[in-house]
């Protein structure tokens, strides 16, 4: 109950930060490549840019694993997630479950930054992400998911059935993690990375679960 609790607090204060309700992003009149997306998000390797143009640490504080999603462990980790609330479309707090209305999928600009912890206390950017909220996406119009250079994105949404939270505390979504700042011998669109390790995260140790809701 503590972990969700500071959660919503988390999300309270980031949605107060957005000054105004998010605004629909359009999808990208061209895609861009891997390299473009990689030359376009180098700048965040240094977590205090991306915390100055607006992304916000994860509130759980979660180093995420695969383990933790009831996933072999040697497929790796995923990371810190840094997210922008105004892309995301998120402007309140969970009710029960985190939501939004934005759109953007435009990876040059993305709306999430993953970062792998490091034994100095440092943040070193390994992946970049965007998410949609499934509802979000098919009341515009889609009918099926989004897709990044010819792959669709991954649907995800929590199974009751199960004592984790697949979606992280989310309404389903879609997202697409881009593996362009940390080689993944999984593969460049993979949920997690054996390249990824939180042996050095200090934040909360272990994923969200039902009971601890």
């Amino acid at each position: 109950m503590k972990l969700a609790s500071k959660a919503v607090l988390g999300l309270s204060l980031a949605a107060a930060a957005v000054a105004a309700v998010a605004v629909a992003q359009p999808a990208p009149e061209k895609e861009p490549t891997l390299e473009e997306v990689r030359e376009a998000t180098a700048r965040y390797r240094d977590v205090n840019v991306a915390l100055a143009e607006g992304y916000i640490r994860d509130p759980f504080d979660m180093c995420d694993t695969a383990d933790m999603m009831g996933r072999p462990a040697a497929l790796g980790a995923m990371g810190v997630h840094y997210f922008r609330p105004d892309l995301v479309g998120v402007t309140a707090p969970p009710n029960p479950r985190v939501d939004g209305n934005g759109l953007h999928t435009d990876f040059r600009k993305p709306s999430i930054l993953i970062y792998e912890p490091q034994a100095d206390g440092s943040m070193a950017l390994v992946a970049v992400e965007n998410l949609v909220f499934q509802k979000a996406w098919h009341a515009a119009g889609h009918k099926g998911p989004p897709t990044f250079r010819g792959v669709k994105w991954d649907a995800m949404a929590d199974d009751p059935r199960t004592p984790i939270d697949e979606a992280h505390m989310f309404q389903p979504h879609y997202d697409r993690h881009v593996w362009v700042h940390r080689e993944n011998p999984n593969g460049v669109f993979a949920q997690f990375n054996p390249n990824v390790s939180c042996k050095h995260h200090k934040g909360a140790a272990g994923h969200t679960t039902h009971a601890a809701r």
